[in-house]
């Protein structure tokens, strides 16, 4: 039996990628990219949500502050709230004194609207920007 020999070819070495693979790589990628713009954008929302409900948390507990006949006013900082007195517990905890970015909420009780609450606000994600400021009422 005689084997033929077939001549050796040369496989040759790709030095570059196809059109095609390329295309569905940044089809990929675009597609990843707009989940996560999606995601940030729904993360931002949700912490202003979170900053609303532990505002109006903390509007209750200087409200609760205010009815204790002990005191018969608002407290003079927020940082009151977080004290225990007469072996009761605090009416909020540290960590209820900062906003989701981390920051101190903002508290002014001399500052009141037309129902007598006092201002309660975070400076939100951007603090230079008074019109993204998250208050406990419409207006200051």
């Amino acid at each position: 039996m005689l084997l033929q020999r077939r001549p050796d070819r040369k496989n040759p070495i790709r030095a570059a990628f196809t059109l095609m693979e390329v295309l569905v790589v940044v089809a990929i990628l675009v597609i990843l990219a707009g989940i996560g713009v999606a995601v940030f954008r729904y993360l931002d929302d949700s912490k202003e949500k979170i900053a609303k409900v532990a505002i109006k948390n903390i509007e209750t507990a200087t409200n609760q502050y205010k009815l204790n006949p002990n005191h018969g006013a608002y407290p003079d900082n927020l940082s009151v709230l977080a004290m225990p007195e007469d072996g009761k517990p605090a009416y909020l905890e540290e960590k209820d004194l900062l906003d989701p970015w981390g920051r101190p909420f903002q508290y002014d009780p001399n500052q009141t609207n037309r129902t007598g609450r006092p201002l309660i606000y975070s400076q939100g994600a951007n603090p230079s920007n008074q019109a993204g400021w998250i208050r406990n009422w419409d207006k200051p």
